[in-house]
C-alpha cells in the first residue's frame, strides 16, 4: 500500500452482522474503514477479536480485501463480538451481544503509534461502552491532534449516555448523526430545540456536522452553510438492507474531508455510496466501477 495514500482508521468495534440473509462482517468503524480502502484510501481497523473461527474469518474477509490487518488485537478470553439483526420493513433492529472482544481494545504500541500519524479516523458511541476500550479510543483520538476526527453518533440499546456524547463531540472534528440520534442527543446535550445543530456546532467549534435522512440523503452543515447532497437510487437486490448506509456516508466524508473536495462533491459521493449500500445486502459490499470512479475524480 502506498505512504503517499491518505490513512484512514476505523477505530471501535468490528464484528459479524448476523442477518436474515446470513452473517456479514459489520461495526460502523470497521463498515466505514472498508468502504474508504475501496474508495483509494490507505484504509485500516483497529479492534479487537477472539482467537476463534469468527475472528479468523473476519481477518481472512478483510485481507481478502487487501487490507492490513495488523491493528486488529486478538483476544484469547473474549469472543468476536456479533449483533443480530431483525428487519422490519428493511431498517434493523439490532441485539447486541455483551462481553465481546472488541470492548477489551487496549492501548498498545502500534495503535498508539497509529493514532500519531493517521489522516483521519471514525469513532462512534457503541465502541466505547466499557473499558478498557472507552479510554483507549479517547486516548487515541487525543493523540491524533493532526487528524480528521469523524464521531459517529450510532445510539444501540442502551450504549450510551450524556457524558459520552459530550465527550465524544468535544474530542471530534466532525459529528454525525441520522435525524431520530439528533432529536434523542439535543435534549441530553441541553441543546436548544428550535436549531440544535448551529447550537451543537457552536458549543463544540466543530468544522462539519453530518445530517443523515435516510432516502433523502446527507446534509452537510458548516457554521454558514447548509449543503444537500444530490439524490441517488440504485436498482435494489431482494434481499438488500440498509445496514451500513450510514458508515458508507461516513466513508465518503472522510474520503472528501482529507482530500480538502467541495462540500458538494463530498456530499454528492455520500449519497451515492450509501444509496448504492442500501440497495444491496450487507454492509460491506463491492463497490461498482462506476462509483469507484466517481469517488476518485
Amino acid at each position: 500500500m502506498s505512504d503517499s495514500l491518505p490513512l484512514i482508521v476505523g477505530l471501535g468495534e468490528a464484528l459479524y452482522d448476523l442477518l436474515p440473509a446470513g452473517p456479514a462482517l459489520g461495526g460502523a468503524p470497521l463498515n466505514a474503514a472498508v468502504q474508504a480502502h475501496q474508495l483509494g484510501n490507505h484504509a485500516v481497523v483497529a479492534s479487537r477479536i477472539g482467537r476463534d473461527a469468527l475472528g479468523q474469518a473476519l481477518l481472512d474477509d478483510l485481507a481478502g480485501r487487501g487490507m492490513d490487518t495488523s491493528f486488529i488485537q486478538r483476544d484469547l478470553h473474549a469472543p468476536t463480538g456479533t449483533v443480530k439483526i431483525t428487519l422490519r420493513d428493511g431498517e434493523p433492529e439490532y441485539d447486541i451481544t455483551r462481553g465481546a472482544a472488541w470492548d477489551r481494545l487496549a492501548w498498545e504500541e502500534p495503535i498508539a503509534g497509529l493514532a500519531k500519524r493517521c489522516d483521519a479516523v471514525c469513532f462512534g458511541t457503541l465502541g466505547q461502552r466499557l473499558e478498557p476500550a472507552q479510554s483507549t479510543i479517547r486516548q487515541f483520538v487525543t493523540a491524533a491532534s493532526q487528524a480528521v476526527r469523524l464521531f459517529d453518533v450510532n445510539l444501540r440499546q442502551d450504549d450510551f449516555s450524556a457524558e459520552l456524547l459530550e465527550a465524544g463531540c468535544r474530542a471530534a472534528s466532525i459529528v454525525k448523526m441520522n435525524e431520530a440520534e439528533l432529536a434523542t442527543v439535543a435534549p441530553l446535550l441541553g441543546l436548544a430545540q428550535a436549531e440544535p445543530i448551529p447550537a451543537l456546532m457552536e458549543r463544540f467549534k466543530l468544522g462539519l456536522f453530518v445530517l443523515t435522512r435516510g432516502k433523502d440523503g446527507t446534509a452537510l452543515h458548516t457554521a454558514d452553510s447548509i449543503t444537500l447532497g444530490q439524490a441517488a437510487r440504485f436498482a435494489t437486490e431482494p434481499d438488500a438492507d440498509s445496514v451500513g448506509a450510514g458508515d458508507a456516508c461516513s466513508a465518503a466524508v472522510l474520503h472528501g474531508t482529507v482530500r480538502r473536495w467541495p462540500l458538494q462533491q463530498t456530499a454528492d459521493l455520500a449519497n451515492r455510496l450509501g444509496a448504492f449500500v442500501a440497495s444491496r445486502h450487507g454492509p460491506t459490499p463491492i463497490l461498482p466501477a462506476d462509483l469507484l470512479a466517481n469517488g476518485n475524480n
